[in-house]
């Protein structure tokens, strides 16, 4: 996606209140780091409150894929630190008071990209570019 349409949110039909192509990047990799962080037992980098539309302060197309690529080598580093004695352990979740397990988290992980992908490829192809995935 062009940086040009970093900002662009689909207009016709029921699109109402959904994130910018911008937000869903910074979405995926906040999540990311949160995940990451709750596997590893550490304070996430990401505030709670920039988990959803990611943090306001990375804005550039630049910055946003790096923030991205980012995410994505810490939550490979999580998920490779898991023990095979903790993976079914219960263990606080990030996203409140329940309990979750570190195999949980790790699926989410490995899915949760892939639902916002495919908005993201909505977005993509509403401006005229057919995703990578798709290309032949």
């Amino acid at each position: 996606m062009p940086e040009a349409a970093y900002g662009y949110v689909p207009t016709g039909g029921e699109f109402k209140d959904v994130k910018t192509y911008a937000q869903q990047v910074k979405h995926i990799a906040a999540v990311n780091f949160s995940l990451g962080a709750a596997l590893l037992g550490e304070k996430s980098s990401v505030d709670a409150k920039d988990i959803e539309m990611g943090p306001e302060a990375v804005k550039s197309k630049d910055e946003i894929m790096k923030f991205l690529k980012e995410s994505f080598a810490f939550a490979r580093k999580a998920v490779g630190s898991i023990r095979d004695a903790e993976l079914i352990a219960p263990m606080a979740s990030p996203f409140g008071p329940n309990k979750t397990t570190r195999l949980n988290l790790a699926m989410i992980l490995s899915s949760h990209g892939m639902d916002h992908y495919g908005q993201m490829v909505v977005y993509l192809r509403h401006n005229g570019i057919v995703p990578p995935a798709s290309r032949r």
